[in-house]
């Protein structure tokens, strides 16, 4: 269905053209694979790159299953339904919690590299993926942007299933998803280039955008 992730975010990015240019716009890239896919969103909309870390708070034992999320900015968010209903004890929610945080942290020291803690108040986010399957971390995901006081949840994907699509409508502001296919093993299926994608691979996307925005401000002057 895509070449790969370059093409699956050129595709993206022109239904998401109304954001184009617009000041309180920014474009968040769920590492590691939503990066390429965000950073070609990004670039054509002339809005900056950065990156959403998220770690899903798997239920012990059923991992794909997620009973919360912790996100950047410190943010965590519990699913109180699926605790209670599984009776995950108190403990465990913070073993899981502490571990995850480690990778977290990890990572939002590899990818931030020096630049300040991701700030979207009162802003516009569309936040990319390369695909959901189930909408699980993604849901969770949501969740923890609330919690930073956006004005605006614009979730934009490549992929997924029709059913998840209808779940998340219930929670996001918007749902831009290119392709519903009815037969859904994985994100993996639908991409003909489905390589890793690697830390530094995230770090170069995000200062190549980085880049290109400084340059757009810098010519702004001039053709005004």
């Amino acid at each position: 269905m895509f070449d790969d992730r370059t093409q699956a975010g050129r595709l993206l990015a022109q239904r998401v053209r109304e954001y184009a240019g617009r000041a309180d716009v920014i474009v968040l890239g769920a590492p590691r694979g939503g990066v390429p896919v965000a950073f070609e969103v990004a670039i054509a909309l002339h809005v900056p790159l950065d990156v959403f870390v998220l770690r899903k708070l798997g239920v012990p034992g059923r991992e794909e299953l997620a009973f919360g999320a912790i996100a950047s900015a410190g943010v965590r968010v519990l699913d109180h339904e699926i605790i209670d209903a599984l009776g995950i004890p108190n403990s465990e929610v913070e073993r899981v919690t502490q571990m995850e945080k480690q990778e977290l942290i990890r990572r939002e020291q590899a990818y931030r590299a020096g630049r300040p803690p991701l700030d979207v108040t009162g802003r516009t986010v569309i936040l990319v993926d390369d695909g959901i399957a189930t909408g699980a971390s993604i849901a969770a995901g949501i969740g923890a942007l609330r919690q930073m006081n956006p004005a605006r949840i614009v979730v934009a994907v490549p992929v997924a299933p029709e059913s998840t699509v209808r779940r998340l409508r219930k929670i996001a502001d918007e749902i831009v998803c290119l392709e519903t296919p009815e037969t859904f093993y994985g994100v993996g299926q639908f991409y003909a280039d489905f390589s890793q994608v690697s830390d530094d691979e995230v770090r170069n996307l995000i200062d190549r955008a980085g880049a290109e925005s400084s340059g757009l401000r810098r010519e702004k002057p001039e053709t005004e």
